[in-house]
């Protein structure tokens, strides 16, 4: 079966967005559907190909915009991190529009609205674990190389949604104290959690823009690339079974 990709233009705060859908085209039941969040640069083609990837395992997956159609930046932008910081800076309006993209997922017609899930990459990581906190309607999430601060409102309690957090012990950004502050934080609110530790990895391990890197422990590496795509693909089967 081939893979379709749809550009899918959808309404939340400080909208209109712009994502991209990925599926296969034969498919004639409902399928669960995945929602990829993008790292700091926003919605771009790695994306999208990890969209492509998620359907290629039989899902329907839509590669998210949280910064508003248009607004992309690139890593040489000189203000790389402006939508990134305004959405940390009010994690109520990051909220909102995570469930405007859930919601345009759930209401793509291929998909199951009630199976579903999400994954993310470096802020994109804390995309997924706010949707948990925020008791957003997924089944489960994946944060690879998240980062992992707490959100200015309550955790709901428990938090229903199944996570795993694949986690490079290098990360500079999410040192070993942040990770367990993290897995108590997640204890705490009754999680049903996971964090898997990749050796000699740091942030951005899946990042393949970032194979030659000038920042310190911010590098692609292929071994926690692989493992933590296939830790992603098994924690997915187990969630929608």
């Amino acid at each position: 079966m081939a893979i379709v990709r749809q550009t899918l233009a959808y309404h939340g705060p400080g909208g209109p967005f712009e994502g991209v859908v990925a599926y296969e085209d034969e498919v004639t039941t409902l399928r669960p559907g995945v929602l990829v969040l993008p790292n700091v640069l926003g919605q771009k083609e790695a994306d999208n190909v990890h969209a492509e990837n998620l359907a290629k395992l039989g899902y329907v997956a839509l590669a998210a915009d949280i910064y508003g159609q248009g607004k992309r930046v690139t890593h040489a932008s000189p203000n790389r991190n402006e939508y990134m910081d305004a959405l940390n800076a009010d994690r109520a309006l990051l909220r909102a529009r995570l469930a405007a993209s859930l919601e345009a997922l759930a209401g793509f017609d291929r998909v199951d609205p009630a199976r579903l899930a999400a994954i993310g990459f470096c802020f994109g990581g804390k995309c997924v674990l706010d949707m948990a906190r925020a008791g957003l309607p997924i089944l489960g999430g994946v944060s690879f190389h998240g980062v992992y601060d707490r959100p200015d409102y309550a955790n709901v309690a428990p938090i229903a949604a199944r996570l795993l957090v694949c986690h490079g012990w290098e990360d500079p950004i999410a040192p070993p104290e942040k990770t367990v502050a993290l897995a108590r934080e997640l204890t705490e609110s009754g999680a049903d959690w996971q964090i898997h530790a990749y050796g000699h990895a740091g942030h951005a391990f899946t990042d393949r823009d970032r194979k030659t890197s000038t920042v310190p422990g911010v590098v692609y590496e292929p071994k926690a690339d692989r493992r933590s795509w296939q830790a992603m693909a098994n924690f997915l089967e187990e969630v929608f079974a």
